[in-house]
């Protein structure tokens, strides 16, 4: 079994779908390019198997983005994945942090889910961090927001990161809303006698055969996870042409050239002053001097 990965799985006899996650080798990368401390790396691990989640529930090209601020020890913190399961995640200003509890490191704050799909517009919903958990704070902006409910469980380690979504669906197999209601009840109460331990030592098939090994499951086949950064020279190009010509020459004037880094992946990108001649408005000869 692929150690980085996500699965889906229906209910046969009830109106519910489920989703895994599980991270190892994007996980690691993605730690291995910043100096974090153990608490918030598994932080940054539930952000990332979170966003890869609710991706799954995407029906369109684009992303979605979990991004949570703070005045606690990690002011802010995002992970994203795309609809080709493509993850990446950061926390910012956490240098110093300690803390190992939630409530340490981000109690407080404000969840933002972004939905930006590549046509269409934008849609982002905000929460609090109330509830000491990140899944749990999840749960809450589903029982506002969508009508049928969903419930998530996150579990990270020093290596592993793990989720599971359930899902209910609109009614096609089962019409009785009693019926239900009661079937949504058995199945995420069994889902909540996972604990963190078994969550990160199990597979996924093990884990579903544990949970409903009474329920008739079909298991799809698993879409791959990986790390990837977007960021490139032409999306760097494209954000300094939003500054106005004079900051450019300025920066240009003290250092030579301008270098952008990427802080999801230290990508570094540098512009000579030829290099930015379009946004200066000067033409490239004319650059050189």
């Amino acid at each position: 079994m692929r150690p980085d990965q996500s699965q889906r799985f229906i209910f046969e006899h009830a109106d519910i779908r489920g989703e895994t996650v599980q991270l190892e080798d994007a996980y690691r990368e993605i730690l291995s390019l910043h100096q974090y401390a153990p608490g918030v790396s598994r932080l940054l691990g539930e952000f990332l198997a979170a966003s890869a989640l609710l991706a799954t529930t995407l029906k369109f090209e684009g992303r979605l983005v979990l991004q949570a601020r703070s005045e606690r020890e990690v002011p802010l913190i995002m992970a994203e994945c795309n609809d080709n399961l493509e993850i990446r995640g950061i926390a910012r200003g956490a240098e110093f942090a300690t803390g190992t509890s939630f409530e340490q490191l981000l109690g407080g704050g404000q969840l933002a889910i972004t939905i930006d799909p590549l046509r269409g517009k934008r849609y982002q919903g905000v929460v609090p961090l109330e509830e000491n958990s990140l899944a749990h704070s999840l749960d809450s902006y589903f029982r506002q927001s969508e009508q049928l409910g969903t419930r998530v469980w996150l579990a990270a380690g020093s290596d592993r990161v793990t989720g599971l979504l359930l899902q209910q669906l609109p009614a096609q197999v089962e019409p009785d809303p009693q019926r239900r209601a009661e079937q949504w009840e058995h199945v995420h109460t069994l889902a909540a006698t996972l604990d963190e331990a078994e969550m990160l030592s199990v597979d996924t098939p093990e884990l579903l055969h544990r949970l409903y090994h009474q329920e008739a499951l079909r298991l799809f086949e698993a879409r791959p996870l990986r790390f990837h950064c977007d960021c490139s020279p032409e999306r760097s190009y494209n954000a300094l042409s939003a500054l106005a010509p004079a900051e450019l020459n300025e920066i240009l004037q003290e250092q030579g050239a301008i270098t952008v880094d990427c802080e999801f992946c230290n990508q570094r990108y540098r512009f000579e002053r030829d290099d930015l001649a379009a946004i200066l408005g000067v033409s490239g000869d004319d650059a050189l001097h």
